[in-house]
């Protein structure tokens, strides 16, 4: 019995002396530190790195303010593209089970109930099944007219609110989605014009028209006048003009905007004549009707711009 207990007391001196060897440095004897975001171990004093690639055991998720919400650990992210901003349960569409094994016929049947019963419970009252259709439209024509996601974001946000607000009554779910679209395009500095957003959309351009003025008055939305530089790069690339047109282009239109000759004009049409202008500055083949056609602006409107860049980039001309 004595012999047991001097063999335990040998075994806690020696893991007491394993801890204190542990927190202490082996050369100088002063105290470690842990580098969490190196994982490293090193000596206060002498700066010796004593262990190296250490395992960092505490939770995976990272957390910038106080709240506990946002610490989660599985699921996707919440997006203002989903009705209940994702965080409802979705069943699978693919009949088999965890092994990929196809389901039996009372299986896949009892899914098919599953799936039903999910879709009408998701969408429990007339608000959230317009907020379900409006989104999916939203998402539709981000997509169409390769817009960024978090476009697509701020629209959700736009017509969430449009909603709460009661602005949709008297207009239908796609006009007010398709305004928030070209006012969430805009808010972001991604130029797409009236008539593109109008394009993809499922109503006419005036409804749309007419929707986005009562939204951003409504709502109080700050959005920024259209610049007409915003669209040379693209109509550039559209039309494989080189880095030097698009230069000569953005120069032109910087002239005309110290002389004011922008103002009241269509940012489209000023964009498109100003690259037809550098074209021609620049000696590339690029007619009017090519520039009509990216622009989709009409050949006699490039042609009027046209001479009005010239003579705001050279006055004595």
């Amino acid at each position: 019995m004595q012999a047991t207990t001097t063999a335990v007391g040998r075994e806690r001196e020696a893991n007491e002396t394993t801890t204190e060897r542990a927190d202490t440095c082996p050369e100088c004897g002063a105290g470690l530190e842990r580098d969490a975001a190196r994982g490293e171990v090193s000596c206060r004093d002498c700066g010796l790195i004593v262990d190296e690639d250490v395992v960092d055991r505490g939770p995976e998720w990272r957390s910038f303010d106080d709240g506990e919400e946002s610490r989660s650990r599985v699921g996707a992210p919440t997006t203002n593209l989903m009705h209940d901003k994702g965080l409802s349960s979705v069943i699978g569409w693919q009949d088999k089970d965890a092994y990929g094994q196809r389901l039996s016929g009372r299986k896949r049947r009892q899914l098919a109930r599953l799936r039903k019963w999910d879709e009408r419970f998701r969408a429990r009252d007339d608000q959230e099944r317009n907020l379900k259709q409006a989104l999916g439209e939203i998402e539709r024509m981000t997509s169409a007219l390769g817009l960024p996601k978090n476009v697509g974001e701020t629209a959700g946000v736009v017509y969430r609110r449009a909603l709460s607000e009661d602005l949709l009554r008297g207009r239908s779910i796609e006009s007010v989605a398709t305004a928030s679209v070209y006012a969430a395009a805009r808010q972001a500095g991604v130029p797409r014009s009236l008539d593109e957003v109008a394009t993809v959309s499922r109503v006419e351009r005036l409804r749309v028209q007419r929707a986005y003025r009562q939204v951003s008055r409504e709502l109080g939305l700050e959005v920024p006048p259209t610049d007409p530089r915003e669209y040379v790069e693209r109509y550039a690339s559209d039309l494989e003009l080189p880095s030097e047109t698009a230069r000569v282009a953005r120069d032109l239109l910087d002239s005309a905007i110290e002389a004011n000759v922008h103002s009241g004009k269509s940012p489209t049409t000023m964009a498109g004549a100003a690259v037809y202008a550098a074209a021609r500055l620049t000696n590339r083949s690029v007619t009017q009707e090519d520039v009509s056609e990216v622009a989709n602006v009409a050949r006699v409107t490039i042609r009027s711009r046209y001479k009005e860049l010239l003579e705001a980039q050279d006055p004595a001309a």
